[in-house]
């Protein structure tokens, strides 16, 4: 699993966009000089993350993006997933060949983990980063495993 700048600007971005008044319309230009990401690349991830329906847009004057759902209903999975990102850490990305055609020594390890960032990630919205950020927390975001998992 590598996450990439585009899955990490596509996260900034979304949460740039939840930190507004709800339906405030924001433009990639605002966004790009707020965040420091390229205006072209943004155009990429947005394209992306409009065809996945987690953020709608208007053109035309007075135009620009919008969250798709409320802030607590898109999750920071969801986003990554949107803009292709592999959130997998198996070599064979599941299809049990990763050593020579056949499930490698070690495929239940990193099985194992794939679920827990999977299930980690699509745990925590966008609201729970807004409400973290404005509680002043400098920890991590809690969220619980359903297999009980030590955090």
């Amino acid at each position: 699993m590598k996450l990439t700048s585009r899955g990490r600007y596509a996260v900034t971005a979304m949460l740039d966009m939840a930190l507004r008044p709800q339906g405030e319309r924001v433009t990639l230009n605002e966004i790009s000089q707020r965040q420091g990401i390229s205006l072209s690349y943004l155009e990429q991830i947005f394209a992306k993350l409009r065809r996945a329906n987690l953020v709608s847009s208007l053109r035309g004057p007075g135009g620009g993006y919008t969250l798709a759902r409320p802030a607590a209903e898109i999750t920071v999975g969801q986003i990554i997933q949107a803009v292709d990102e592999l959130m997998d850490a198996r070599y064979c990305q599941g299809g049990r060949n990763c050593h020579n055609g056949h499930e490698c020594l070690s495929h239940m390890l990193w099985n194992d983990l794939s679920i827990k960032i999977e299930t980690y990630l699509h745990g925590i919205s966008l609201q729970n980063l807004i409400d973290q950020r404005r509680a002043g927390m400098s920890g991590r975001v809690e969220v619980s495993f359903a297999e009980g998992v030590r955090q």
